[in-house]
């Protein structure tokens, strides 16, 4: 089965809804998701920005606000404009990028969003992370991962693979090598055969 890549940083807008898609539209096209988070922060600062786009280009940030809201509103998906943007989620990554391959990860990684982007809850935090997994039958003491060198490393070394690529931006897919770049490339994406 081809396999595409859905990188994505808990942060990025735009992967919420791409997240809660990718899952059934890759079972029709009969492909494998591989979940690959990873922090854009360091590859803004790469370009010598210290912020989201969306916060210093403020028409851009308007614009992306009431896209959400119309993207959301047509897929049914709840959503509550976030009051901190961007939301620091390094510890969601730690701990995604750490239980890479887990049967579970897929189903963590759409709460997360929701959480974040639908009911405006801080995902920096270990309390709303570890009810998270609670709800996932998942132990509290896997956020343990998420602090160990181990899990820094790996997202560490997830977000250079990410740069090395040409990745600039969440949501970005991979399939045999040619990437696609949005929410709104994920079709596009998944009907590749090159």
């Amino acid at each position: 089965m081809v396999e595409i890549e859905f990188w994505f940083e808990f942060a990025s807008t735009y992967s919420y809804p791409a997240a809660m898609r990718i899952e059934a539209l890759a079972r029709a096209a009969e492909r494998r998701v591989c979940w690959r988070p990873f922090l854009l922060g360091p590859i803004f600062q790469a370009q010598g920005w210290n912020d989201s786009p969306f916060n210093f280009q403020p028409a851009k940030g308007r614009y992306m606000w009431r896209d959400l809201e119309r993207i959301c509103a047509r897929l049914g998906l709840p959503f509550r404009r976030p009051s901190v943007f961007p939301r620091n989620g390094l510890l969601a990554a730690r701990l995604a990028v750490g239980c890479a391959g887990e049967d579970w990860l897929p189903e963590f990684v759409r709460r997360v969003y929701s959480a974040n982007l639908g009911e405006d809850r801080d995902i920096s935090q270990a309390e709303v992370l570890g009810a998270i997994l609670e709800s996932l039958a998942q132990p509290r003491s896997l956020l343990d991962r998420a602090h160990a060198s181990r899990a820094k490393d790996e997202l560490r070394a997830q977000t250079e693979r990410a740069a090395a690529r040409g990745i600039f931006g969440a949501p970005t897919f991979v399939v045999n090598g040619e990437l696609f770049w949005g929410n709104d490339r994920l079709e596009e994406a998944l009907a590749w055969r090159g």
